[in-house]
């Protein structure tokens, strides 16, 4: 089915993103005092376009490669970002209050799709109680970090930017009784310094060719190295990670999403 069914639709709800002002990934934003519940309306209204499974990747490309859809794919991908960090901070402020911290991380928005993305990326390494497993990328609420380690025993190294950021999550871990996840601060560079056995990459670690050129410096050729992007029409939620950004690794296997999981996950390893 055509994709051009949607301008209309992107550009409607990009005009909607534009009065709000500037988008910022923390906050500062108009949107923040704008209740969730109807941001989530805004969200639901993109996902809908970007679920849609009669739209081939080949035509999808009409939209992500249109010039004139550029504008309106910039705020809706920095949309996406917004509330994915919003959605997640408020879960990880939550989780430090309540008296049922696991439950109040069931509650997560995001929490089921991560379910089934975490058992697609099992698919494309060994996880296991002896394998110590890197996310770059782990953001206030390491989610990922957490179902890997309680599913599967690993132990898990998360990788933060933002010093804040990273000590709210440890304050999560600690909220959790989860002694087996470290949070350290820094960038790609930070795996020079550290002992693992598998590297994830966020979807959403920028910029991509600085991080993949890093990483293919200090990896070895064995480690496997996942990263997570965005294909078909989810790539309007967010700017995918393109060839050239690989350059100098082998792509082995790309397992698609399902339902409403919105990454698709890439098993890469360095090639001299």
């Amino acid at each position: 089915m055509s994709c051009y069914k949607y301008w209309g639709k992107l550009e409607e709800i990009a005009e909607k993103l534009s009065s709000y002002g500037d988008l910022d990934k923390y906050g500062n934003s108009e949107l923040d005092d704008i209740n969730i519940d109807e941001i989530i309306e805004i969200l639901d209204d993109v996902e809908i376009i970007a679920h849609d499974k009669t739209i081939d990747f080949d035509s999808a490309k009409h939209i992500l490669d249109d010039e004139k859809m550029n504008r309106a794919l910039k705020l809706i991908r920095k949309f996406y970002v917004y509330i994915g960090a919003r959605l997640e901070t408020e879960n990880a402020l939550k989780i430090l209050e309540s008296d049922n911290p696991k439950e109040t991380l069931d509650s997560f928005h995001f929490y089921d799709r991560y379910i089934g993305l975490i058992e697609n990326e099992s698919q494309l390494a060994k996880f296991n109680e002896d394998k110590t497993f890197v996310f770059l990328g782990s953001g206030p609420l390491p989610l990922t970090l957490i179902m890997f380690n309680m599913v599967f025993g690993c132990k898990c190294i998360g990788i933060e930017q933002l010093p804040e950021v990273a000590e709210l999550s440890r304050k999560v871990l600690k909220r959790l009784e989860l002694d087996d996840i470290e949070i350290v601060v820094g960038d790609e560079t930070t795996i020079k310094d550290l002992d693992y056995d598998i590297l994830m990459v966020a979807a959403l670690a920028e910029p991509k060719d600085r991080v993949f050129a890093n990483i293919w410096e200090y990896v070895d050729e064995k480690t496997p190295v996942i990263y997570r992007t965005y294909t078909g029409m989810r790539a309007i939620l967010y700017s995918p990670v393109l060839d050239k950004d690989t350059r100098g690794f082998h792509k082995e296997v790309m397992m698609l999403p399902s339902g409403k999981t919105n990454n698709t996950s890439v098993l890469i390893r360095k090639i001299e």
